[in-house]
């Protein structure tokens, strides 16, 4: 599960802390400035008025980008760009499973990584909503277990913006081999927190920053001690269902290898002559609150819709959730593309790039990658789901990316 950014980097306690409260008053998903000649969208962005520009549409520079690089074998999967409540470019190209022939299509459902931090993190705001759970809490008030000196001074807000100190229990020692013994719903989400469990602080909670599925597994399993409810059904009901998204669910490993509207995971990786090779057998039994949720294309749309039009949570809670919270190291500038300046919110990357905002997340995994973002000051959503590797360079996410904030 790829984070939207590679973890590094620790923060001195001062510069964090006192960054939290300046960084957090900013406003991303629901009130932003407007720009000259823009107006106010239902969603609570702001879209510029005028037709699409020709390098977003079909014909254009960034679909010419897409036919290209399909040719090649070098992206098959689903891209979709939208503008307010209109379609600007939809494009599919490959096979959801080569040995079937079955091609992906707009309606392939794709496994979305670390995508699933964003539900899983949108849940946590909602129970916080309801006054089930308060950010500034500990860790152990919800979920016992863990040694006091993780229990009583990991705090939710810590869970959810990467500076509990938690690392990634992926990487833990035994993994890899006792999670190949699970064959439950259950056993996964157990299984997995008795490795978080076992597993020391990187650093002190609120000290530094580091990407950390382990933290989020917590998220999920706190989810579901305060709901009554399992992570998965908590998630089903109170994200996916209401904001319509028809397709979007967590599958077993069983289901992923014979539904013929899910998309097989194609990779190089460890191929010594660069041959795709079906990396189903890399995976856990289900998707778990850290990652590998799948849905396809439209239903990102709508859950973006869902989430900024105030569906999931009340105005108050939506800009919580979404405005920057902790800033992180910048990744290293490469020639040609906008330096941006990172930070965390309590779901998603939320980075300015330019004068512009960009709010999203990203995943992926051997043969998978999925990246959703969206534009709060010209009210673009951009979304790519493939069944691929993610290439070095992000070609397809970079240029799309490029082509927004330049129009």
């Amino acid at each position: 599960m790829t984070p939207h950014e590679t973890p590094s980097g620790r923060l001195g306690r001062r510069t964090a802390l006192g960054l939290l409260g300046a960084a957090g008053m900013t406003a991303v998903g629901a009130h932003m400035a407007s720009a000259e000649g823009s107006r106010t969208g239902t969603d609570g962005s702001f879209a510029h008025s005028g037709p699409a520009p020709r390098s977003l549409r079909p014909g254009g520079e960034f679909d010419r980008l897409l036919a290209r690089l399909a040719a090649q074998d070098a992206f098959s999967g689903t891209v979709l760009l939208a503008r307010k409540d209109r379609t600007v470019l939809a494009r599919s190209y490959g096979q959801a499973d080569k040995q079937r022939s079955i091609p992906n299509g707009p309606d392939t459902l794709f496994s979305l990584g670390s995508i699933t931090k964003v539900f899983t993190a949108v849940a946590v705001a909602q129970l916080a909503q309801q006054g089930k759970v308060a950010f500034h809490e500990k860790l152990g008030t919800y979920l016992g277990g863990f040694p006091a000196e993780i229990a009583d001074s990991v705090t939710i807000h810590q869970l959810l913006t990467h500076t509990s100190g938690m690392g990634d229990f992926m990487a833990e020692e035994g993994y890899r081999t006792e999670s190949r013994k699970w064959t439950t719903p259950e056993q996964v989400m157990d299984g997995c927190l008795a490795f978080v469990r076992g597993a020391p602080l990187q650093f002190a909670p609120g000290t530094g920053w580091r990407y950390s599925n382990s933290g989020y597994h917590v998220l999920g399993s706190i989810i579901s001690e305060v709901s009554g409810q399992s992570y998965y059904d908590y998630v089903r009901e109170n994200i996916f269902r209401r904001a319509g998204m028809a397709g979007a669910d967590f599958f077993t490993k069983r289901q992923w290898r014979e539904d013929p509207r899910i998309a097989h995971p194609y990779t190089t990786e460890h191929q010594p002559r660069g041959e795709r090779v079906d990396a189903m057998d890399y995976y856990l039994y289900t998707g778990i609150p850290a990652g590998n949720s799948f849905a396809c294309a439209s239903d990102l749309v709508r859950f973006t819709k869902a989430l900024l039009g105030h569906e999931l949570l009340n105005s108050a809670y939506t800009e919580l959730t979404l405005s920057a919270k902790v800033p992180k190291p910048p990744l290293p500038p490469k020639p040609g593309v906008p330096a941006h300046t990172p930070f965390d919110s309590y779901a998603t990357g939320t980075d300015i790039i330019g004068d512009q905002w960009v709010v999203g997340h990203n995943g992926g995994a051997p043969g998978t990658f999925a990246n959703l973002e969206w534009f709060p000051g010209s009210g673009w959503i951009a979304i790519v789901l493939t069944n691929y590797d993610r290439d070095s360079d992000n070609t397809v996410v970079a240029t799309a990316r490029r082509l927004i904030t330049a129009s």
